[in-house]
């Protein structure tokens, strides 16, 4: 939510239609429109964000109009630069990651590296207790390195596209 303020001066009704299913973002990971208010009032309280004024909407109520603070800035640039920590979030923060990035013009190579180096180190860890493991724990560390050699093939995929770029 904060990398959509971000990208400018908006409303919830606009976050809204980003995050809905179908949306620029919301492709990537959804977010009910009652629950896009509730968080807009909490990064208000935490000051990450700031209402800046009212407008007149031809389709409903009165809309106020938020924009991000310094503070929030700070915040979505350190978020943006940080890999996941888990590959079950690539699908869903990496990607959202990744589509904010590509929607503000940033160069998305050096997060890609991160995450690569991330992954790469925790197969390290995966593959020295696959040889000590048996019955289900094997089977979810085959899981856990079978997904993250796919990971590491979709990173080197985008990667390279993003460096010819």
């Amino acid at each position: 939510m904060l990398g959509a303020v971000a990208e400018g001066p908006t409303h919830g009704f606009a976050v809204a239609q980003l995050l809905a299913p179908g949306g620029p973002l919301g492709r990537v990971w959804t977010l009910p429109r009652p629950a896009v208010y509730q968080v807009l009032k909490k990064l208000v309280q935490l000051d990450l964000i700031v209402e800046r004024l009212t407008e007149r909407s031809d389709r409903g109520p009165v809309r106020t109009i938020v924009g991000i603070t310094p503070a929030g800035r700070r915040a979505v640039r350190r978020w943006l630069d940080e890999p996941v920590d888990h590959i079950r979030d690539v699908r869903s923060m990496l990607l959202l990651k990744l589509a904010l990035l590509d929607r503000g013009h940033r160069e998305s190579r050096p997060l890609i590296e991160a995450q690569r180096h991330r992954v790469m180190a925790q197969m390290h860890g995966l593959e020295v207790n696959r040889a000590e493991a048996a019955g289900f724990e094997r089977v979810l560390l085959e899981w856990r390195l079978s997904s993250s050699r796919a990971t590491i093939e979709f990173l080197d995929a985008i990667g390279l596209s993003a460096a010819s770029q």
